[in-house]
């Protein structure tokens, strides 16, 4: 009934002032005035639904017409996804436009609601509106911020899929800047991160192979470094440090698995939380975790495998982000006290 309403109002407000003009002719032309009121009424109507979207078009629709679909069958899903109101008014501009023979079966876009007609004239004439999407994912983002970000913005992603595709490949797929389709499936954008890792660890192939450590371990070293530190002669230094305490068996102590592990960051820690029982929790388990805890760019991963040897063993990031280091527990201790106070 909403739909009726809306539908009359806006031909009321397309007919009335017609009307009056009628009304003029009226007493000079009394049947030509009724054929002619019948007229702007029926044109009212169609105009109406040939011109206004429904109230109720999707955002960023994107629309599939299969091929060998019928003109009947093509209307009836438009319908059904609220893109059109009448099937009577868009099929009569398809067979207006060019005929059933013309329209072109594939995915179509529609960033913003559109009436029967420019429909009517895309699916006639094969006007998809694909145009790349650009989706920026920075370095250290998890699989699963991954999969909301995505979701957010190509309409046939399907996050539980990706999530299911990249089960264990955290670590392995490539952070950039990417540009897809708005029909673009979720195992289309992992084998394309993918493959994006891959092209890059190719291209430092030299230096993990000199470094000599398994490309897991490396990777996972990576995914550390991204999250606890952003210049790379830094990430170096921390990367020297992490690789010296697995060495000579000390524990890593490394606060940037906590977000992987239960959500939270180094200034929520809690003395319990510290113990939780998990591979990843680098105070109760020795070496590295079992796996990446984000995907890391390639400077962290070449930090990784060109770490800056010094003589210290610990540090820590104050307040503003510098980082101060010492080569023992005692000046540790003394540099918390005097910078994370």
């Amino acid at each position: 009934m909403e739909y009726i309403g809306r539908m009359v109002r806006r031909t009321v407000a397309w007919a009335t002032p017609h009307f009056m003009y009628v009304a003029l002719l009226s007493r000079a032309y009394p049947r030509v005035s009724r054929a002619l009121a019948v007229f702007i009424v029926g044109f009212a109507v169609f105009s109406t639904l040939a011109w206004n979207a429904p109230d109720s078009f999707p955002q960023r629709a994107l629309i599939t017409i299969e091929k060998g679909e019928t003109l009947s069958e093509i209307a009836q899903a438009l319908a059904d996804q609220d893109i059109i109101w009448s099937q009577f008014v868009f099929k009569t501009w398809v067979v207006l436009i060019g005929g059933t023979r013309n329209i072109q079966a594939g995915d179509y876009f529609f960033a913003n609601p559109e009436g029967a007609l420019t429909v009517a004239r895309r699916v006639s004439g094969g006007e998809y509106h694909l145009t790349s999407v650009r989706i920026v994912i920075p370095e250290g983002t998890t699989l699963r911020d991954m999969a909301r970000m995505y979701a957010e913005r190509l309409e046939r992603f399907d996050p539980e899929e990706f999530l299911k595709i990249t089960k264990g490949k955290e670590g392995y797929l490539f952070p950039d800047t990417y540009f897809f389709l708005p029909n673009t499936s979720a195992k289309q954008v992992a084998d394309k991160m993918e493959a994006e890792f891959n092209e890059r660890i190719i291209a430092i192939s030299g230096e993990i192979s000199a470094f000599g450590e398994p490309l897991n371990g490396i990777v996972t070293m990576a995914s550390l470094l991204e999250e606890e530190a952003r210049q790379y002669e830094t990430r170096q230094i921390i990367a020297g440090i992490l690789w010296r305490r697995i060495e000579i068996g000390m524990p890593l102590q490394v606060d940037a698995v906590f977000p992987y592990i239960i959500g939270k960051n180094t200034f929520e820690l809690t003395t319990e939380d510290l113990a939780v029982d998990s591979p990843y929790n680098t105070y109760k388990y020795r070496g590295l975790p079992p796996g990446p805890i984000t995907n890391p760019g390639i400077d962290a991963i070449r930090a990784a495998v060109n770490p800056i040897e010094t003589d210290y063993l610990f540090y820590l990031s104050d307040s503003e982000g510098r980082m101060h280091y010492a080569e023992d527990f005692e000046g540790h201790k003394a540099n918390k006290a005097k910078y994370l106070r």
